[in-house]
C-alpha cells in the first residue's frame, strides 16, 4: 500500500514501531472511548507523532463516522504517520489484544456455562450490563437531546423499534427526519485540513480483497457468509461509537435470526467489559459460538472492516463533508434515534433477566457507581464478585 501525503513534520515512526505501540495501548485499551484521550497522550506528547491541531481533527472524524471512535482513533494516527500501511498497522495492534482475550473467554464460555458456579456468575453480570447499557442511554441523551425536535426524533425511534422495526431502517428514518426538523441546524466551521491523499487505490484494493472474500464465503459456507455481511453491516450503521452497535446486534442476532437468546448476547456483552477494546468485540464471541474460531475471526475482521475503510477514505474529504448542512443534519437525526434505540434495548434485555431484590440492588449499585465516574471495569469485577458470593 503506498505511503499518503498525510505525514506530518515529526518523528516518523516505522510500521513495527505504530504497530507495537498501539499493540501495548491495545493490551489495557479498559473505558472505551476514554481511550482516545490516552492515544492522543501517546502519538502527541510522547512521540510527537501528530500535532495537537491535528489529534483534535481526528477526533472530530471519528465521532461523527460510525464505528467504535478508540479503534478508528487508532487508525487515524496510522494513516496520518505512515498512510494506508501505517493505519493499518495501527488498527490491527490496538485491536489484536482485545480479539485474543475475547477468543479465550469465548472459548471458555462455551466449555463450562453450564456449571452452577458460571450461572451466578452471569446471573449477577447480566443485572449488572442492564445498568451499563442504561448508563450508556443516559449519556447518549445528555449529548444528544438538546430540544424538542430531538426528543421527537428519538421517540419516533423508540417506537418503530419497539414495533420490532429493523434498527437500520429505524436510522434511515431518523436520517430523513434529520433532513425536515434541523433544516436551521447551524453548520460548524470546517476542521480538518488535508491534501489529498491517494488512498482510494488503496481502498480499492480492500474493497477488491473485501468482494472475494465474501464470493467465496457464499459458495463455500453461507453460514459463515451470512455472519460476515451481518457484521459488516452492523459497523456501517453504528454512529455514535460501540454501544450504537447494540441495538442492532440484539435486533439482527436475537429476534431476526434467532442466532442466539437474550441472555446469551448479555452474557457476550458482560465478557467484551472485562476485555479491553469496545463492546463490538462482543461481534467475537457470537462468531465463536456460531461457528468456532473461525467465526469469530470473521465476524471481529467484518464488525471493523468498514470503520477502517471510512477513516481511510474520508478523513482527505472530511472538512467539506462536515461543512455541508446536509451532512450535520443527517448526523444529528441518527444520533438522536439511537438514545431511542439503546432505551428500547435497555428495556428488551431487562424483560429476559429473573429479577429479585438481589439483581436489584446490584443492578441500581452499578447504575450509581457509573454516574459517579467509577470505571466500568471495576464495576464488572466487583460485579462478579459479588455475583459469586451471593447468588
Amino acid at each position: 500500500m503506498e505511503q499518503s501525503q498525510y505525514q506530518h513534520h515529526s518523528p516518523n515512526p516505522s510500521l513495527f514501531q505504530l504497530f507495537t505501540s498501539f499493540l501495548r495501548l491495545g493490551a489495557t485499551a479498559f473505558g472505551g472511548p476514554a481511550m482516545v484521550a490516552y492515544i492522543r497522550k501517546m502519538v502527541v506528547e510522547k512521540n510527537h507523532w501528530l500535532d495537537e491541531s491535528s489529534a483534535r481533527d481526528g477526533v472530530a472524524l471519528c465521532q461523527t463516522i460510525p464505528g467504535a471512535t478508540a479503534m478508528q482513533m487508532s487508525a487515524y494516527v496510522g494513516l496520518r504517520a505512515k498512510g494506508v500501511a501505517g493505519a493499518a498497522a495501527s488498527f490491527i495492534g490496538f485491536g489484536l489484544p482485545a480479539f485474543l482475550f475475547m477468543m479465550i473467554l469465548s472459548a471458555l464460555y462455551a466449555r463450562t456455562h453450564t456449571l452452577p458456579a458460571v450461572i451466578s456468575m452471569f446471573n449477577g453480570l447480566q443485572a449488572i450490563i442492564i445498568a451499563v447499557i442504561a448508563n450508556a442511554t443516559l449519556s447518549f441523551g445528555k449529548n444528544s437531546i438538546k430540544n424538542w425536535r430531538n426528543v421527537i426524533n428519538a421517540l419516533i425511534a423508540a417506537s418503530l423499534f419497539g414495533l420490532k422495526v429493523s434498527p437500520i431502517l429505524v436510522i434511515i428514518v431518523a436520517a430523513l427526519l434529520g433532513m425536515i426538523l434541523y433544516d436551521k441546524q447551524p453548520v460548524p466551521h470546517a476542521v480538518i485540513h488535508t491534501k489529498k491523499a491517494h488512498a482510494p487505490k488503496s481502498l480499492s484494493l480492500i474493497l477488491s480483497v473485501t468482494t472475494i472474500g465474501f464470493t467465496a464465503f457464499y459458495f463455500l459456507d453461507r453460514k459463515l457468509f451470512d455472519l460476515a455481511i451481518l457484521m459488516f453491516r452492523i459497523d456501517l450503521f453504528a454512529f455514535g461509537g460501540g454501544f450504537a452497535s447494540v441495538p442492532l446486534m440484539y435486533h439482527e442476532v436475537v429476534e431476526a435470526r434467532s442466532w442466539l437468546d437474550g441472555k446469551t448476547l448479555l452474557d457476550g456483552i458482560a465478557l467484551g467489559q472485562v476485555t479491553p477494546g469496545p463492546i463490538v468485540m462482543t461481534a467475537t464471541f457470537i462468531g465463536y459460538l456460531l461457528k468456532g474460531p473461525l467465526g469469530a475471526l470473521l465476524a471481529t475482521i467484518s464488525v471493523f472492516l468498514p470503520s477502517f475503510m471510512i477513516v481511510v477514505g474520508t478523513a482527505p474529504y472530511f472538512d467539506r463533508l462536515s461543512a455541508s448542512p446536509y451532512f450535520k443534519r443527517v448526523i444529528t437525526g441518527i444520533l438522536c434515534s439511537f438514545v431511542g434505540l439503546l432505551l428500547t434495548v435497555t428495556i428488551r434485555f431487562a424483560l429476559n433477566i429473573p429479577w429479585d431484590f438481589t439483581r436489584i440492588l446490584l443492578s441500581g449499585a452499578a447504575f450509581i457507581a457509573l454516574l459517579l465516574r467509577v470505571d466500568i471495569l471495576w464495576v464488572v469485577l466487583a460485579g462478579t464478585v459479588i455475583s459469586l458470593i451471593v447468588l
